[in-house]
């Protein structure tokens, strides 16, 4: 396996150990020969539950490569969606517990004016 492919994984903090590979036989069109060579990658990563499988060459060591190669690159974005979400949960906390600026206390004020103001209009309903 690719050295590049080995340091991905580790910086992902992930293992070999952790992926389950095998080799099957491909579908589509190729006649006899796709269906007698076992070229095709499947790759599934136990932890996650993500799968890839490639069949995109002949060769199956091209085809082995270019799966690692799609599985990292899925599990690099899984980790960069999880470090979003956890930034947008820290920046909507943030938003939410900051105080308010003096122009938006004025504005809730006014609003509170008005609204006193529409309310003591209303009386009682008499009888007739």
């Amino acid at each position: 396996m690719n050295t590049s492919i080995e340091t991905r994984l580790r910086s992902l903090g992930t293992s070999r150990a952790d992926v389950e590979e095998r080799f099957v036989r491909g579908a589509g069109p190729g006649g006899q020969k796709i269906n007698k060579t076992s070229s095709t990658v499947w790759l599934r990563h136990r932890p996650s539950g993500i799968e890839v499988r490639c069949q995109r060459e002949r060769s199956q060591a091209a085809n082995r490569e270019l799966a690692w190669t799609e599985l990292c690159e899925k599990l690099q974005e899984r980790a960069r969606a999880a470090t979003a979400a956890a930034v947008d949960l820290r920046e909507s906390e943030r938003r939410r517990t900051r105080q308010k600026s003096r122009a938006q206390k004025a504005r809730m004020i006014e609003a509170k004016k008005h609204r006193s103001q529409h309310k003591a209009k209303r009386g009682r309903v008499r009888d007739w």
